[in-house]
């Protein structure tokens, strides 16, 4: 992770609303990269699993218990859970760390319009039950980050396990299982040759998780436990984030004692093209202070918080 010059088109924190420019894509403005390195970098390093990092944080949950049972009143239906919590924290660095949103594609670096997070859902607990993807995305402005991911949570696990439905991705793929090997095998020749050059379709972008600005697995939900996941060469995706099953962990003091208390393990791999290595340890010292405040998930999206 060397140093990081490139130019950052914000205007104010995680503001990417701007006019179209020459050279923009779709679902993306073009960054001016100001140094050699990073303007080099995906010639001689092609490819975003050959640029992975892995930031590791465990995180003790005392505070977002108690910040949940005073949002889990007894008449509410669709519990708050940890993982709104870690979701609604993440879109809110990406507005307030801006680089967090970025992508190389086409030898080029790009910055995503919109923060988008995706994630499986099940249809059923179980061995052979359907897998359904979905993705929420979060304006830079003027909404409260936590009530905005229940809500759209809420919509997309009733959409898939009430109504049996999913989303127009699902869709399609469904249309290409349909299709033969050879035929398959061209369809992708000619969509990852649209990708390169910034022309891939957006109603097939829409809902692919590997568009997002952030894929999350909650294998806690599973109760299993995982250190890594890799990023993939499709799409635009740079972070990917693993959360882990929650356990009472010892945690020790600066005097030599020791308490118990509740926590997971978050596990981020990043494309570490996009930023350096100060920037990404301030990006996860602000998500360490979200969950450990997590009322400041209450706040405007766009809100600053220090860190310092």
């Amino acid at each position: 992770m060397g140093k990081d010059n490139t130019k950052v088109s914000d205007q104010g924190a995680g503001s990417v609303i701007r006019k179209k420019r020459r050279g923009d894509r779709k679902d993306a403005y073009l960054v001016k990269v100001e140094d050699s390195m990073h303007y080099i970098m995906p010639y001689n390093l092609p490819g975003r699993t050959a640029n992975e990092a892995v930031l590791n944080e465990k995180v003790e949950l005392t505070a977002i218990n108690e910040y949940l049972k005073t949002k889990n009143t007894e008449d509410i239906e669709f519990k708050y859970t940890f993982f709104h919590v870690i979701c609604a924290a993440i879109a809110k660095a990406m507005v307030l760390r801006p680089r967090l949103n970025y992508f190389y594609s086409g030898n080029k670096l790009w910055e995503k319009k919109e923060i988008s997070l995706s994630f499986v859902v099940k249809k059923k607990f179980s061995d052979d039950g359907e897998e359904a993807l979905a993705t929420v995305v979060c304006p830079h402005s003027g909404i409260n980050p936590i009530e905005h991911i229940h809500s759209e949570v809420k919509k997309i696990v009733y959409h898939v396990r009430k109504e049996g439905k999913q989303n127009q991705i699902g869709d399609i793929m469904d249309f290409f299982f349909k299709m033969p090997h050879w035929m398959i095998s061209l369809v992708f020749k000619i969509l990852r040759s649209l990708e390169f050059h910034g022309h891939y379709p957006k109603i097939i972008m829409e809902g692919d998780p590997y568009y997002s600005s952030c894929f999350i697995t909650n294998l806690g939900s599973i109760k299993m436990n995982a250190q890594y996941h890799h990023l993939a060469e499709w799409g635009t995706n740079s972070l990917f984030l693993v959360i882990g099953e929650k356990k009472l962990t010892p945690f020790f003091g600066e005097d030599g004692s020791i308490r118990m208390a509740d926590a997971l393990d978050l596990n981020i791999t990043v494309d570490e093209r996009i930023a350096d290595g100060m920037y990404f340890a301030k990006s996860l010292r602000l998500i360490r202070k979200l969950l450990a405040n997590p009322e400041l998930l209450e706040l405007p999206i766009e809100a600053p918080v220090d860190i310092d």
